[in-house]
């Protein structure tokens, strides 16, 4: 059961001035100087593409345009402040989106790394300006509480407003059985995220809600509710839960195999509840190599699961586990044999083009080269403006 009463709007309006006026303090808290934070606030976004991607990335507040190339900022491969470093380059590259990865341990135990996504998220609001951010995914039912999940994000798009969005999914083992000790069955877990996305979304209104559901019991109130609207996305690898996305979600997260081949779920499920799936957000994670098949081996033996990633793998505890079965089971030219793998930057625009002309809204650059300044500062000068152009031209 789900009812609310009126909030009091001055005091909220109050309390989002406050928060916005902290945004300083919580750059220091984020490793920040105080210089170095109000350099940040005053700062201009440099760098090929940046004008012309600030013009079209956000069309109106608080909405995902289409056409949006994003880069990942992956957790389970590099720590925190190179995340927030290349952050700042993508955006002066003319990226629109950054995605971050939100674990609590690696996918496997050769990646060797993990930070905390929602402060990753927060420090990247301290350097960055207008670029759209957010997790791929959240999982907002077992280690994370929704409540606590709708506060963060709520926060969150009080230091960086009209940049927030929330992706959300329904778990790994090797992040939620491994914090909590439980790990539901595939229903359950969709049922949880379902009720959780329903007590985010009633918190996100600023009003009392008070439910009791099947698995979360909330009596509160969000008393810095986001002054706007919060474009949320689940994540869905299979019919059933490409459908169940397109019923719960403002959007999709989603990988091209997936994509390619349950559309048509997704499109069903939304038009089921009301809403049509032509107006709503689509994020494709598309793997790349900027460089030949030798560079795509050494990216590919951190990625070694990613084919069975949903297909067994989510249910492993242990990354170690995970890392040993994919060596077993999954030779490294499958890993990458869909990447796209190139130095030409033709390549590279076309697998995007490719991606928008399926439906795809948001295209989500995923390198697992160790240098991630090479990537984005190819994207930068070589991909993104082609890719612009070409979009302006067919317009």
């Amino acid at each position: 059961m789900l009812s609310r009463v009126p909030v009091d709007e001055a005091f909220a309006g109050a309390c989002r001035r406050n928060v916005l006026k902290s945004a300083l303090l919580s750059a220091v808290c984020a490793g920040l100087s105080p210089a170095g934070a109000a350099a940040t606030q005053g700062r201009g976004a440099g760098g090929p593409g940046a004008a012309a991607a600030a013009s079209r990335a956000t069309s109106r507040p608080g909405s995902l345009s289409k056409g949006m190339v994003a880069f990942m900022l992956a957790h389970e491969q590099f720590p925190v402040p190179e995340l927030v470093r290349l952050g700042s380059l993508a955006e002066s590259a003319g990226f629109d989106l950054l995605a971050t990865s939100d674990h609590f341990q690696p996918w496997q135990a050769n990646e060797r790394h993990v930070g905390q996504a929602w402060v990753t998220l927060g420090a990247l609001g301290q350097q960055t300006q207008r670029i759209w951010m957010g997790p791929t995914v959240t999982c907002p039912t077992l280690r994370y509480n929704p409540a606590v999940v709708a506060e963060a994000f709520a926060t969150l798009s009080l230091l960086s407003p009209g940049r927030i969005f929330l992706g959300l999914g329904s778990g790994e083992a090797l992040n939620e059985q491994a914090a909590t000790g439980e790990w539901p069955k595939w229903r359950e877990r969709w049922d949880r995220l379902i009720e959780a996305v329903a007590i985010i979304r009633q918190l996100w209104t600023g009003q009392k809600l008070q439910h009791k559901g099947a698995h979360y019991t909330v009596d509160a109130k969000l008393y810095d509710p986001p002054a706007q609207p919060i474009p949320l996305l689940l994540a869905a690898n299979g019919p059933q839960a490409m459908k169940l996305a397109g019923e719960h979600g403002d959007g999709l997260i989603t990988d091209p195999q997936t994509w390619k081949q349950h559309k048509g779920e997704w499109e069903k499920g939304a038009r089921s509840a009301g809403k049509d799936p032509g107006a709503m957000s689509v994020l494709v994670e598309a793997f790349v190599v900027v460089g030949d098949q030798s560079e795509a081996q050494t990216a590919a033996k951190l990625w070694n699961f990613i084919p069975k990633a949903f297909k067994g793998y989510q249910n492993i505890e242990d990354p170690a586990q995970i890392e040993h079965r994919a060596q077993t089971e999954l030779p490294l030219p499958k890993v990458f044999g869909d990447w796209t793998v190139s130095s030409n930057p033709d390549a590279h625009v076309q697998a995007i083009n490719k991606l928008f002309d399926s439906g795809a809204t948001i295209v989500n650059i995923h390198s697992g080269q160790p240098d991630q300044q090479r990537v984005i500062e190819f994207y930068g000068k070589e991909v993104l403006p082609r890719v612009r152009n070409q979009g302006v031209s067919s317009s």
